[in-house]
Protein backbone atom coordinates (compact mmCIF):
# COMPACT_ATOMS: atom_id res chain seq x y z
CA UNK A 1 0.00 0.00 0.00
CA UNK A 2 1.06 3.69 -1.06
CA UNK A 3 1.34 5.36 2.53
CA UNK A 4 3.04 8.57 1.15
CA UNK A 5 1.86 8.97 -2.51
CA UNK A 6 -0.34 11.71 -1.17
CA UNK A 7 2.40 13.88 -1.42
CA UNK A 8 2.73 14.06 -4.93
CA UNK A 9 -1.18 16.04 -4.67
CA UNK A 10 0.85 18.99 -3.16
CA UNK A 11 2.16 19.72 -6.63
CA UNK A 12 -1.08 19.92 -8.04
CA UNK A 13 -1.95 24.01 -8.24
CA UNK A 14 -5.56 23.39 -8.02
CA UNK A 15 -4.10 21.61 -4.12
CA UNK A 16 -2.18 24.57 -3.14
CA UNK A 17 -4.10 25.67 -0.51
CA UNK A 18 -5.34 22.49 1.41
CA UNK A 19 -3.99 21.19 4.26
CA UNK A 20 -2.06 17.52 4.56
CA UNK A 21 -5.15 16.36 5.99
CA UNK A 22 -7.76 17.33 3.01
CA UNK A 23 -4.90 15.77 0.05
CA UNK A 24 -4.61 12.66 2.20
CA UNK A 25 -8.62 12.16 2.08
CA UNK A 26 -8.32 13.09 -1.34
CA UNK A 27 -5.45 10.40 -2.14
CA UNK A 28 -7.36 8.08 -0.20
CA UNK A 29 -10.87 8.34 -1.80
CA UNK A 30 -9.18 8.73 -5.34
CA UNK A 31 -8.76 5.67 -8.33
CA UNK A 32 -4.96 5.57 -9.92
CA UNK A 33 -5.26 5.31 -13.52
CA UNK A 34 -2.61 4.53 -15.74
CA UNK A 35 -2.59 5.04 -19.54
CA UNK A 36 -0.36 4.40 -21.98
CA UNK A 37 0.27 6.74 -25.58
CA UNK A 38 -2.75 7.45 -27.82
CA UNK A 39 -5.35 6.05 -24.98
CA UNK A 40 -8.21 8.27 -24.32
CA UNK A 41 -8.38 9.45 -20.83
CA UNK A 42 -11.80 11.09 -21.34
CA UNK A 43 -14.43 11.99 -24.27
CA UNK A 44 -16.14 15.60 -25.55
CA UNK A 45 -19.17 15.60 -23.75
CA UNK A 46 -19.27 12.35 -21.55
CA UNK A 47 -20.26 13.16 -17.65
CA UNK A 48 -17.67 14.53 -15.82
CA UNK A 49 -17.97 12.28 -12.41
CA UNK A 50 -14.88 12.57 -11.89
CA UNK A 51 -11.71 15.29 -11.54
CA UNK A 52 -8.80 13.39 -13.27
CA UNK A 53 -5.31 14.35 -11.67
CA UNK A 54 -2.19 14.09 -13.90
CA UNK A 55 0.34 13.30 -11.59
CA UNK A 56 2.99 12.64 -14.90
CA UNK A 57 3.09 12.43 -18.27
CA UNK A 58 1.16 14.70 -20.95
CA UNK A 59 -2.09 14.90 -22.07
CA UNK A 60 -3.62 16.52 -25.42
CA UNK A 61 -7.18 18.26 -25.89
CA UNK A 62 -9.04 18.20 -28.72
CA UNK A 63 -13.05 19.04 -29.80
CA UNK A 64 -14.59 18.50 -33.10
CA UNK A 65 -16.86 20.95 -34.30
CA UNK A 66 -20.25 20.50 -36.37
CA UNK A 67 -18.75 20.00 -39.35
CA UNK A 68 -16.42 17.83 -38.19
CA UNK A 69 -13.16 19.48 -38.01
CA UNK A 70 -10.69 18.62 -35.06
CA UNK A 71 -9.83 21.96 -32.74
CA UNK A 72 -6.93 21.18 -30.41
CA UNK A 73 -6.24 23.10 -27.61
CA UNK A 74 -3.17 22.10 -26.36
CA UNK A 75 -1.07 19.76 -23.91
CA UNK A 76 -1.20 19.27 -20.30
CA UNK A 77 1.75 18.15 -18.28
CA UNK A 78 1.49 16.79 -14.95
CA UNK A 79 1.04 17.55 -11.91
CA UNK A 80 -1.81 19.45 -12.86
CA UNK A 81 -6.28 18.65 -12.26
CA UNK A 82 -7.75 18.57 -15.87
CA UNK A 83 -11.07 20.14 -17.25
CA UNK A 84 -11.96 21.55 -13.78
CA UNK A 85 -15.14 23.26 -15.50
CA UNK A 86 -16.69 20.29 -16.54
CA UNK A 87 -16.37 18.90 -13.20
CA UNK A 88 -18.21 22.34 -11.86
CA UNK A 89 -21.11 23.07 -14.58
CA UNK A 90 -21.89 19.03 -14.70
CA UNK A 91 -22.29 19.89 -18.63
CA UNK A 92 -19.98 17.33 -19.72
CA UNK A 93 -16.39 17.22 -20.80
CA UNK A 94 -15.14 20.20 -22.85
CA UNK A 95 -12.92 18.23 -24.53
CA UNK A 96 -11.20 15.09 -25.79
CA UNK A 97 -8.13 14.56 -23.79
CA UNK A 98 -5.81 12.16 -24.88
CA UNK A 99 -2.49 10.60 -23.34
CA UNK A 100 0.73 12.10 -25.08
CA UNK A 101 3.19 9.17 -23.77
CA UNK A 102 2.30 7.51 -20.83
CA UNK A 103 0.38 8.80 -18.53
CA UNK A 104 -0.56 8.51 -14.63
CA UNK A 105 -3.86 9.88 -12.94
CA UNK A 106 -5.53 10.06 -10.02
CA UNK A 107 -9.47 10.07 -10.18
CA UNK A 108 -11.42 11.80 -7.77
CA UNK A 109 -15.26 11.33 -7.41
CA UNK A 110 -16.85 14.79 -7.90
CA UNK A 111 -18.85 14.07 -4.52
CA UNK A 112 -15.43 14.62 -2.55
CA UNK A 113 -13.58 17.32 -4.70
CA UNK A 114 -16.99 19.40 -4.25
CA UNK A 115 -17.02 18.82 -0.14
CA UNK A 116 -13.91 20.23 -0.13
CA UNK A 117 -15.12 23.72 -1.75
CA UNK A 118 -18.01 23.48 0.70
CA UNK A 119 -16.18 23.24 4.11
CA UNK A 120 -13.64 25.45 3.41
CA UNK A 121 -13.98 29.19 2.16
CA UNK A 122 -9.86 29.43 1.34
CA UNK A 123 -10.19 26.79 -0.81
CA UNK A 124 -13.01 27.95 -2.27
CA UNK A 125 -11.47 31.50 -3.16
CA UNK A 126 -8.26 29.60 -3.98
CA UNK A 127 -10.17 27.38 -6.72
CA UNK A 128 -12.04 30.90 -7.87
CA UNK A 129 -8.78 32.43 -8.43
CA UNK A 130 -7.11 29.89 -10.39
CA UNK A 131 -10.16 29.39 -12.64
CA UNK A 132 -10.07 33.19 -13.42
CA UNK A 133 -6.66 33.35 -14.02
CA UNK A 134 -7.38 30.38 -16.53
CA UNK A 135 -10.19 31.67 -18.30
CA UNK A 136 -8.23 35.05 -18.87
CA UNK A 137 -4.90 33.25 -20.04
CA UNK A 138 -7.39 31.02 -22.39
CA UNK A 139 -9.21 34.71 -23.52
CA UNK A 140 -5.61 36.31 -24.33
CA UNK A 141 -4.50 33.27 -26.36
CA UNK A 142 -8.10 33.15 -28.56
CA UNK A 143 -7.34 37.06 -29.37
CA UNK A 144 -3.39 36.03 -30.53
CA UNK A 145 -5.10 33.43 -32.56
CA UNK A 146 -7.92 35.74 -34.26
CA UNK A 147 -5.55 39.18 -34.25
CA UNK A 148 -1.80 37.94 -34.88
CA UNK A 149 -0.22 35.99 -38.33
CA UNK A 150 0.95 32.54 -37.64
CA UNK A 151 4.85 33.45 -37.55
CA UNK A 152 3.99 35.64 -34.36
CA UNK A 153 1.51 32.54 -33.19
CA UNK A 154 3.88 30.10 -33.51
CA UNK A 155 6.68 32.38 -32.06
CA UNK A 156 4.43 32.71 -29.04
CA UNK A 157 3.81 29.09 -28.67
CA UNK A 158 7.28 28.01 -28.79
CA UNK A 159 8.07 30.02 -25.78
CA UNK A 160 4.91 29.40 -23.80
CA UNK A 161 6.08 25.51 -25.02
CA UNK A 162 9.96 26.62 -23.13
CA UNK A 163 8.21 28.44 -20.13
CA UNK A 164 10.04 26.16 -17.59
CA UNK A 165 13.19 27.60 -18.79
CA UNK A 166 14.27 25.45 -21.42
CA UNK A 167 16.08 25.84 -24.93
CA UNK A 168 14.35 22.52 -26.35
CA UNK A 169 10.33 21.75 -27.56
CA UNK A 170 9.20 19.09 -28.67
CA UNK A 171 6.15 19.44 -31.20
CA UNK A 172 2.49 18.69 -30.40
CA UNK A 173 2.68 15.65 -32.48
CA UNK A 174 2.98 16.30 -36.13
CA UNK A 175 2.94 20.00 -38.02
CA UNK A 176 -1.11 19.13 -38.57
CA UNK A 177 -1.62 19.16 -35.02
CA UNK A 178 0.84 22.29 -34.19
CA UNK A 179 -1.13 24.29 -37.53
CA UNK A 180 -4.74 22.78 -35.73
CA UNK A 181 -3.44 24.46 -32.11
CA UNK A 182 -2.69 27.95 -34.27
CA UNK A 183 -5.71 27.74 -36.37
CA UNK A 184 -4.02 27.95 -39.53
CA UNK A 185 -3.43 25.22 -42.36
CA UNK A 186 0.25 22.83 -42.13
CA UNK A 187 1.43 24.66 -45.59
CA UNK A 188 1.02 28.27 -43.79
CA UNK A 189 2.65 26.93 -40.30
CA UNK A 190 5.38 25.21 -42.24
CA UNK A 191 6.44 28.28 -43.93
CA UNK A 192 6.51 30.11 -40.58
CA UNK A 193 8.77 27.77 -39.11
CA UNK A 194 11.08 27.80 -42.14
CA UNK A 195 11.32 31.54 -41.53
CA UNK A 196 12.04 31.47 -38.20
CA UNK A 197 14.92 28.80 -38.97
CA UNK A 198 16.36 30.83 -41.77
CA UNK A 199 16.52 34.11 -39.32
CA UNK A 200 18.42 32.02 -37.15
CA UNK A 201 15.83 31.95 -34.46
CA UNK A 202 15.06 28.49 -34.26
CA UNK A 203 17.36 25.46 -35.31
CA UNK A 204 16.42 21.33 -35.08
CA UNK A 205 17.09 19.53 -32.04
CA UNK A 206 17.65 14.93 -31.34
CA UNK A 207 14.02 13.63 -32.35
CA UNK A 208 12.43 16.03 -34.36
CA UNK A 209 12.34 18.60 -31.72
CA UNK A 210 13.05 22.36 -31.94
CA UNK A 211 15.84 24.19 -30.26
CA UNK A 212 15.46 27.79 -29.49
CA UNK A 213 18.45 29.59 -30.70
CA UNK A 214 17.54 33.36 -29.70
CA UNK A 215 14.43 33.44 -27.01
CA UNK A 216 14.78 36.68 -26.92
CA UNK A 217 14.23 37.98 -30.77
CA UNK A 218 12.22 35.24 -30.82
CA UNK A 219 9.64 36.99 -28.31
CA UNK A 220 10.27 40.07 -30.10
CA UNK A 221 8.88 38.05 -33.11
CA UNK A 222 5.76 37.13 -31.09
CA UNK A 223 4.44 40.49 -29.86
CA UNK A 224 5.92 42.59 -33.01
CA UNK A 225 2.51 42.55 -34.53
CA UNK A 226 0.61 43.39 -31.09
CA UNK A 227 1.38 47.36 -31.68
Amino acid sequence: MDTQGWRRLRDVPLFARLPDAGLIALWDGSVPRRYAAGEVLRVQGAPADHLLVLLSGSTAASAATANGRVVRFGTWSGPCALDKVALLDRAGHTATYTAVGRCAVRAVPRARFMALLDDSAAVRAHVLRLLAAQARAQQERLTDTVALPCEARLAAWLLHAAADGGRVVSLPGSQQELADLLGVTRVTVNRALSRLRRDGLVGPAADGRIELLAPELLALRATAERG
